[in-house]
């Protein structure tokens, strides 16, 4: 039996785990938040809060089962240490692929509290995990273009509000709110497109991070800055399965959150330009902790 069809059976084998862990959890995943949305009673909310995330928190830990026994990866990972399980983070990485979500909750799981995740509006319908995601919280995001905001100049902001919305949600229980900055997944067509000052990522969107930093900065510990790095290329989720995405490297640094990333973004020039101008810092450190990473033996 070749090589290509071991991969591709693991593969099969992995999916197939990882789709009967979903349905098996979104059982009792669902029947949790239909109590929570017929009592809207605060303690019977910030009770159904704490198992739904008890819930999610096992359907991740038989995740990273399924990733031991059939991926067979080298991790080279920094930075884990001094991290709190009962803590507040905004946790802010660069993104190259869906696997990316994967290697964050394998890492940090039980690390730091729960990541939650902006997702695009779209997601609501992936089947399952969509509704599952809405019913932890997960705040969904309608991204307008500026094309489309100058027509319709009354959506300037709106996406900001469901972020507020959303962070006043995560402040009865310790969270961990993960935004990828960049908006979207890397490609090289992208990055031509933008004309990225960067060799390896993607310009930055300053707005939904800034805005919840306003609307949870006095909970939020710490910042935690997260580069992924895929030596041998970017890893599709297939290949992951595969087992054929041999070796992740990760490297974490934890800030602490200073007075620049405190403000009113909307409202503000000169906040929003400081702000900004610290995020673009950020990922140009990023920038060049990619470049070392992918050195030895690494993709361009």
């Amino acid at each position: 039996m070749g090589r290509s069809l071991v991969s591709a059976l693991r593969g099969v084998v992995s999916i197939l785990l990882y789709a009967i862990n979903t349905v098996v959890t979104c059982l009792p995943l669902f029947a949790v938040a239909l109590i929570r949305l017929l009592l809207p009673v605060k303690p019977v909310q910030t009770l159904c809060r704490r198992l739904l995330t008890r819930i999610a928190s096992g359907w991740i830990a038989v995740n990273n089962l399924n990733q031991r026994l059939l991926c067979d990866i080298r991790w080279d990972v920094q930075g884990l240490d001094n991290l709190d399980a009962k803590g507040w983070y905004m946790v802010v990485a660069n993104h190259q692929s869906w696997v990316d979500i994967l290697v964050l909750q394998n890492l940090f799981h039980r690390r730091i509290p729960f990541l939650k995740f902006f997702l695009k509006k779209e997601l609501f319908w992936f089947p399952l995990l969509g509704q599952a995601w809405w019913a932890l919280d997960f705040p969904f995001m309608k991204r307008y273009s500026r094309k489309f905001l100058r027509k319709h100049p009354h959506l300037i902001g709106k996406d900001l509000e469901i972020t507020r919305r959303a962070c006043e949600k995560f402040r009865s229980i310790p969270v961990s709110v993960m935004n990828f900055v960049e908006g979207t997944r890397f490609t090289h067509e992208k990055h031509a497109h933008q004309r990225s000052p960067y060799t390896h990522l993607l310009r930055t969107k300053a707005g939904g991070l800034a805005f919840a930093m306003a609307a949870m900065g006095d909970k939020f510990q710490h910042v935690v800055d997260v580069t992924i790095a895929y030596p041998q290329g970017m890893a599709s989720f297939w290949d992951f399965v595969c087992g054929r995405i041999k070796e992740i490297k990760v490297r974490v640094k934890t800030l602490p959150v200073g007075s620049e990333m405190m403000g009113d973004y909307l409202q503000d020039p000169q906040f929003k330009r400081d702000f900004q101008k610290w995020l673009n810092r950020l990922w140009a450190e990023k920038d060049l902790e990619m470049s070392r990473l992918l050195a030895v033996g690494g993709a361009p």
